[in-house]
């Protein structure tokens, strides 16, 4: 069975942008590496991913809800391969974060944070198995770092094991790879 990677990312990039091309890229090579991708399913990186995977001839599982659609007039993307759609945000991220065996986040926003983090606190809390949580970019290193610089004494040594850096797409890639064979 092949292995799902959830992708996390902002919606706010548009085609054009470096990093909505840094997106379809890491779509492209997720792809080629036989991996199936899941993502929110809409605009911005998810659009660029599922672009880039389906492009590349992958599986792009698109994760929509209605709480979106009426907050935000917006509709799956054309490049997901199959939607799942949900009524809450609660339901469609749990579904991001449940149904795969590894995680990387693009730059993104407050939501894109949020994932993050309750990922992580899943994992830490052992409510999910050991998987991959690999952050693409400095901007997420430097943001972890120094909520762990200021807030250390309540995150212990055990609990920053749970997530990766890497500068790029390529090494998420070659990260992610040696996480599962690994896992």
């Amino acid at each position: 069975m092949r292995a799902r990677v959830t992708v996390f990312g902002g919606s706010q990039p548009k085609p054009g942008d470096p990093i909505y091309q840094e997106a379809l890229d890491l779509g492209k090579k997720l792809a080629k590496n036989s991996f199936i991708l899941l993502n929110g399913g809409y605009i911005g990186t998810m659009e660029a991913l599922s672009r880039g995977a389906t492009e590349a001839g992958g599986h792009v599982i698109g994760v929509t809800c209605d709480q979106i659609e009426t907050w935000r007039p917006v509709k799956a993307n054309p490049w997901i391969t199959e939607e799942w759609h949900y009524g809450s945000l609660q339901e469609r991220m749990f579904a991001l974060i449940e149904n795969c065996d590894a995680y990387l986040a693009l730059p993104g926003g407050v939501g894109t944070l949020v994932e993050i983090m309750l990922t992580w606190n899943l994992l830490l809390t052992y409510v999910l198995p050991p998987r991959p949580l690999i952050l693409i970019g400095p901007g997420w290193q430097v943001t972890i770092q120094q909520f762990i610089t200021e807030q250390g004494e309540f995150i212990p040594e055990n609990q920053r094991q749970w997530i990766s850096f890497v500068p790029n797409v390529d090494s998420a890639i070659t990260r992610l790879q040696e996480l599962l064979v690994n896992n």
